[in-house]
């Protein structure tokens, strides 16, 4: 045996070694410790800072403001909430019996609008307090559109990690020609796009079964995911131009609906991207073994799949939602005044719209990122979890 010996007590190390080196497995050296917490602080200082500074700037005046800098509230500067009576005295009907009318205006009209085959009544024309019209705009936009483009998402991205598909490249480009033709005769010839659409369908289904046959060339589930996410690449600078023509072909310009569809369209294929990455890296046994036992593919797919790709479900979810809240270009198009949501009032507010102070636009950011933050907190536990954490033993 060698005469080497090793040193395990602390005292019999040296103190370079107790300084740089881990005392066990596991554990970090006291330097390592000291440089990895202080670049930690130093990075959460330098995120949180800005978002700091936007919150207590929400709480000063003007004359704080601008004989600053001051940071640290009851020390430095007394908080008031001059920035926030102003937001909500900027537009009128803002108070509480205003915005409690308007929930009952909404139920008004809603019971008018289910009544008016039978009844003729002339719904009541809101007034609407703009902070409140545009956050609750941006809460039904977002949860809507996230919720859409993840269910739908969820399931394309499952579709392409365990089903292969092999679409004919000239069904796929008699596909593309057709919805050409559909647009032009909808915007040139007056044809509705529900008619056209249908007679489209039935066109292509019938040349697909006749001519498809006669097709060679195919495509696979790699050239379907790369064509999903380069529409992503695509800036949407380019497409907003054709998109507003159609929406108003359609009648959907400032309509909640109409940014609903655009945003869950816009933010596919990120969630196609991402959910396929955790699809592929399930085992295929567990799938397998649900089928032998009776299970259909979309019970799989609840009942097993979802669970185990939850964590990375809340992720994708969270930025989605953080994508859709954020969303400025389509909004500022899309939207004149019952559909606008938050981005377009800040950037109307930072544009100094009647007067507007940079401290007051500080309110309404944070009423903007408050949402956001609570909904990251409630997905934190599912992100934290592993992915397969005991689905498989043995």
């Amino acid at each position: 045996m060698s005469d080497t010996s090793f040193k395990f007590e602390k005292t019999e190390r040296s103190l370079f070694e107790r300084l740089f080196e881990a005392p066990a497995i596991g554990k970090m050296s006291p330097v390592s410790k000291v440089v990895a917490y202080s670049m930690l602080i130093f990075w959460s200082a330098f995120v949180i800072f800005p978002i700091y500074w936007v919150v207590i700037t929400a709480f000063k005046d003007a004359d704080t403001v601008n004989s600053g800098p001051y940071f640290i509230p009851f020390v430095d500067f007394h908080p008031t909430l001059d920035a926030w009576h102003t937001m909500v005295n900027a537009d009128p009907f803002c108070d509480g019996y205003a915005i409690a009318r308007q929930l009952f205006l909404l139920v008004y009209n809603s019971v008018i609008y289910v009544l008016s085959p039978i009844v003729r009544i002339a719904p009541m024309e809101p007034q609407i307090c703009k902070i409140y019209q545009t956050f609750t705009n941006s809460i039904v936009i977002g949860i809507s559109s996230t919720l859409l483009c993840v269910t739908i998402g969820s399931m394309a991205a499952y579709a392409l990690a365990r089903i292969q598909y092999k679409p004919k490249f000239g069904n796929i480009i008699m596909f593309v020609v057709l919805c050409i033709v559909v647009i032009v005769t909808t915007i040139y010839a007056g044809i509705p796009w529900y008619i056209s659409s249908a007679v489209a369908l039935v066109l292509f289904f019938l040349l697909a079964r006749s001519l498809g046959k006669h097709f060679i060339a195919t495509v696979g589930n790699n050239d379907i995911l790369f064509w999903m996410i380069s529409q992503r690449i695509l800036p949407p600078i380019v497409v907003i131009i054709p998109v507003y023509m159609m929406y108003q072909a359609v009648g959907l310009l400032d309509t909640h609906l109409a940014l609903i569809i655009i945003y869950a369209v816009a933010n596919l294929p990120i969630v196609v991207w991402l959910m396929h990455d955790f699809f592929a890296g399930l085992p295929i046994e567990l799938e397998e073994s649900a089928q032998l036992d009776g299970s259909t593919r979309f019970g799989i797919f609840w009942d097993i799949v979802l669970p185990l790709t939850r964590p990375g479900l809340a992720a994708t979810t969270l930025l989605t939602l953080i994508l859709n809240w954020n969303e400025y270009l389509f909004a500022v198009f899309l939207s004149t005044s019952k559909a606008q949501t938050l981005p377009i009032m800040v950037a109307a507010k930072n544009a100094g719209e009647r007067g507007t102070l940079w401290w007051e636009m500080c309110a309404v950011i944070v009423v903007m990122i408050v949402p956001v933050i609570f909904m990251a907190i409630f997905l934190q536990r599912f992100i934290a979890k592993g992915v397969l954490l005991g689905a498989v033993k043995g």
